[in-house]
């Protein structure tokens, strides 16, 4: 079958859209949305082309709007095109610079649907909205979300349909669509970006991917298989959950209450627990404490970052948090970057080398990772809270350090701290604790700065 055959096939197949629907593409002007392009004049769908700007390239940003406003007139489609200033969007969220893109593309594209748009013959609304991922931006999701713990749902990968977003070249690879482009002469431009591993998605297409290949030539095409059966599966795993939830889940005002023998006697437990907990903030890692909770005395608790889940006789209580104790921020293993109030923890783990001298910056904790249990606690301190200040061997009540250091009552009010193990290892930007100093037996160093 060829690749237009193929495209009706799978739009008709997964009812996409309609054959008189508005479609609005997505078209950063490579290979790939050119092909869209190409695909949906060839099957006589009327559309509407947005290009989004995002000025982070210099003149290669404007080469692509450029070449995107041209196709207006190749297609004979309208073209609307947004610029952005992503880095100040980014900054001011304190997100990355790639979720900041994903964040504005997503908010305008989904704007523009329904929204009249001026052509020649007279105001057009489209209705759906379509980008061009293809089966390697699957396979490389897949795998990024395998190795990220993200569990069934991640392992669907992206789908074909969600509300109003339509992806109708999830069945087709990168070659398919490069060999197209060949054969009908479609001009299309590079990104620069694409080419660079340091974004883990190049990573996986460039480095990983490749490597599996090599060793097992078919392993593109299994994945793509698997792919398939993954979202079979997370459908039957979500009927399922649901009437687990369903059977569990008792509403009580703002909280929710689970009969604790009820919950002992379902299996798989830990799947269950975990797929209970995860809507109220509790990370995977968590699982094990919740089910701990189930034979634990009464008035026992842990909690997310929103949510308390409190043991309270014969049955556990989900209850969302008070302003006050919402102010708690879970840090797990893999996080590198993590955003509060006072600014932003920059959090590195690593085998210290010999000679390495430790960093006695107060703005940076420098700590011995062995003893140290994830995931972390970042807290504002709170009456009662005790350490070890470094250098000393008995225990001081922050309180009384405070005092001692001469703290105003507004920089007190601005404290934070991080908990391991509910022992406290750092005063956020002021003084580690003694217990998990660096030594010369420490192996690997957990560095955490405050920006």
């Amino acid at each position: 079958m060829d690749l237009l055959k193929a495209f009706a096939h799978f739009i008709d197949t997964e009812k996409l859209f309609r054959k008189n629907d508005v479609l609005l593409l997505a078209v950063s002007g490579g290979v790939d949305s050119i092909v869209l392009c190409e695909l949906c004049r060839q099957s006589g769908f009327q559309f509407i082309i947005a290009h989004c700007n995002f000025r982070l390239r210099g003149d290669e940003s404007e080469r692509d709007e450029k070449f995107v406003r041209s196709l207006g007139e190749q297609y004979q489609a309208p073209v609307v095109v947004k610029k952005f200033d992503t880095e100040a969007y980014a900054s001011g969220k304190k997100i990355s610079i790639q979720v900041a893109a994903r964040e504005l593309r997503y908010e305008w594209f989904h704007s523009l649907l329904g929204t009249p748009i001026t052509t020649p013959a007279g105001d057009i609304r489209p209705s759906v909205l379509l980008t061009a991922h293809h089966a390697d931006d699957n396979i490389e999701t897949v795998l990024m979300n395998f190795y990220k713990g993200t569990g069934i749902q991640g392992l669907r990968g992206i789908l074909p349909k969600q509300g109003k977003l339509v992806r109708p070249l999830l069945f087709a690879t990168k070659k398919e669509l490069q060999q197209f482009a060949q054969e009908n002469n479609l001009d299309y431009v590079t990104d620069s970006s694409n080419l660079s591993d340091k974004y883990t998605r190049n990573y996986f297409r460039h480095q990983v991917i490749p490597l599996i290949s090599k060793l097992l030539p078919e392993a593109e095409e299994n994945m793509a298989g698997n792919i398939i059966r993954f979202r079979e599966t997370a459908e039957l795993y979500e009927q399922a959950i649901s009437l687990y939830k369903k059977k569990l889940l008792e509403p009580k005002g703002q909280n929710l209450e689970i009969p604790v023998l009820k919950l002992l006697q379902q299996k798989p437990l830990h799947t269950i627990v975990y797929e209970i907990i995860k809507d109220y903030g509790f990370s995977s890692k968590q699982t094990a404490e919740a089910v701990a909770l189930l034979q634990s005395d009464t008035g026992k608790f842990i909690l997310s970052p929103t949510h308390r889940i409190l043991k309270n006789r014969n049955r556990l209580i989900i209850s969302p948090l008070t302003e006050e104790k919402s102010n708690i921020i879970l840090i797990d293993e893999k996080d590198t970057t993590v955003y509060f109030e006072e600014g932003r923890l920059l959090i590195d783990i690593k085998d210290i080398k010999p000679g390495t001298e430790v960093n006695q910056d107060p703005a940076t904790a420098v700590l011995d990772a062995r003893d140290i249990r994830f995931p972390l606690l970042l807290r504002k301190w709170k009456p009662g809270d005790y350490f070890y200040p470094l250098g000393m061997q008995k225990k001081k009540k922050l309180a009384r350090f405070f005092i001692d250091n001469k703290l105003s009552l507004a920089d007190k009010e601005k404290t934070w701290v991080i908990e391991s193990g509910k022992k406290i290892i750092w005063i956020v930007g002021q003084r580690i604790d003694d217990r998990f100093k660096v030594t010369e037996k420490t192996k690997w160093l957990l560095t955490i700065s405050v920006n």
